[in-house]
């Protein structure tokens, strides 16, 4: 008997009891859907997890502390540096240095009439920026821009220009200050004193001051070489970034003419242990998110107390397991109550024709065949069940992230003849709270099916169909062919 036989004889077999296979089918269409909507809501809520967290500071990154419990831990020098580069899985190293005692100002303008405080000016190392994910909005970046004695090359956030003060406004006078303004959609709604791409910046310090009290200055030209895409997860981005050689010679400087005894230096709070020297902080950029434990580890391993996202992922990704299996066991019962379907289905069937095994037996027809025909017909039963439940599942998916649009929707109808519904009231158990209106990034999808979870729920409803087949499959074939020809 050939392959396409045994396909022909089980799909007319199946065709003949269309009520009983309907019935069998529609329990592996609810297991199957019930398990894809479940592992696609912890895949989307792990997404959400992992977006949330990235906005508070970057999954790949690992700040290295310049204290340490122990005396004999290496200074985290340049040398150090240069030794974190060095090792696996690392894309990118900078220090984030500035000097706490610097006293200056950062003017533009005609006749100096706009100045912001100059204290969020840091230094970082140029060649780092790029691949530790600082964007630009205009410009380049640092690298390749060298200082002159009196022009530093900077890069600053997109919104600095709203730090400035109008310095002819009374302190009293709020149009002193500008604060940026946004519309529904983030977008400024008013412009800051001055296009900071185009104005002329000067770097007041302030040396010291004469007899009369009067400040001394010595100033220097602010060069912007790009604007950067401004990012509370990426540090220095909100304000101004010059390279760490520029920003040391610039300490020399102010050291120099006001005999300034401050250091460079990062205030960092609430840590323990002592100063090994050298920079108070070292940004590590891995290649991924995988990475980043290993070598966190190597670098603790040093003496140097380290920090990264990576226990608070970690936690939050146990959170969504523990949720995803809970509920993926939930979802489970009903494809195993499915599954023992299938099973007193193919018993049921191989009692009805026994006869019909009997009579193939008879005519030579090999076990075999007999055992392969009833796999096919409960794995046949499983892969449509399959096949259903993972469409129902797209569907489900669909109004999952769509539901809060259609739900205005409705409250807006409703509302047209006379019916106030506050859709929050509507709340699914928080699923509204976590999605938004549109829906179209991936961060407000309450469901993501990917590709590969359809073929895996197609295979696993096909294996789960054939499993079940198999004890029915046994019970045919070991049938004594006359007793089943004389079975009535």
């Amino acid at each position: 008997m050939r392959i396409s036989d045994l396909l022909k004889l089980s799909t007319d077999n199946l065709r003949r009891r269309k009520g009983r296979t309907a019935l069998t089918v529609i329990g592996v269409v609810v297991g199957t859907c019930a398990i894809v909507v479940m592992i696609s809501l912890g895949i989307a809520a792990n997404k959400r997890t992992e977006e949330t967290l990235a906005s508070w500071s970057d999954l790949t990154q690992i700040t290295v502390m310049g204290y340490s419990d122990s005396a004999d831990t290496p200074a985290l020098d340049d040398d150090m540096v240069a030794n974190f580069k060095t090792l696996p899985h690392v894309v990118a190293v900078t220090p984030y240095y500035y000097f706490q005692n610097f006293n200056g100002n950062i003017i533009a303008g005609a006749n100096d009439r706009y100045s912001a405080y100059a204290g969020n000016i840091v230094g970082m190392d140029p060649d780092a920026l790029e691949p530790m994910g600082y964007e630009l909005v205009s410009g380049e970046y640092l690298a390749g821009h060298t200082r002159t004695r009196r022009s530093i090359p900077v890069l600053v956030g997109q919104d600095f220009a709203y730090n400035f003060e109008d310095t002819r406004k009374s302190y009293s006078n709020p149009k002193r200050y500008r604060w940026k303004e946004t519309d529904e959609f983030g977008n400024a709604t008013n412009e800051p004193f001055f296009d900071i791409t185009q104005a002329e910046m000067k770097l007041q310090m302030i040396i010291g001051y004469d007899d009369q009290g009067n400040p001394k200055t010595q100033d220097y030209t602010l060069d912007v070489v790009g604007v950067m895409v401004q990012d509370y997860a990426k540090s220095g981005s909100t304000g101004m970034i010059m390279s760490v050689e520029d920003m040391k010679w610039l300490e020399a400087e102010y050291k120099k003419n006001s005999d300034s005894s401050g250091g460079g230096t990062v205030i960092i709070g609430g840590m323990g242990g002592q100063s090994t020297g050298g920079y108070d902080q070292v940004y590590v950029k891995t290649d991924n998110v995988n990475t980043v434990e290993e070598t966190e580890q190597i670098i603790q391993e040093v003496g140097y107390q380290t920090y990264s996202m990576t226990e608070t992922r970690k936690q939050a990704q146990q959170e969504v397991l523990s949720s995803q299996l809970m509920l993926g066991g939930l979802a489970a019962i009903s494809l195993l109550v499915a599954a023992l379907n299938i099973a007193n289905t193919m018993t049921m069937a191989i009692y009805e024709r026994t006869k019909e095994i009997g009579v193939m037996k008879v005519l030579g027809c090999r076990i075999g065949k007999i055992r392969e025909m009833f796999l096919i017909e409960s794995g046949a039963i499983g892969f449509i069940g399959g096949v259903i439940g993972v469409l129902l599942s797209l569907l489900l998916s669909f109004v999952l992230n769509h539901l809060t649009v259609w739900l205005g929707v409705i409250s807006g109808w409703l509302a047209s003849i006379g019916i106030m519904w506050d859709v929050s009231s509507f709340d699914l158990g928080g699923l509204l709270s976590m999605s938004s209106y549109g829906s179209m990034g991936t961060g407000s999808q309450l469901s993501i099916i990917p590709v590969w979870l359809i073929f895996a729920a197609l295979a696993f409803a096909t294996v789960v169909g054939l499993l079940s087949g198999i004890a029915p499959a046994n019970r045919a074939v070991k049938i004594s062919a006359l007793e089943a020809i004389r079975h009535e």
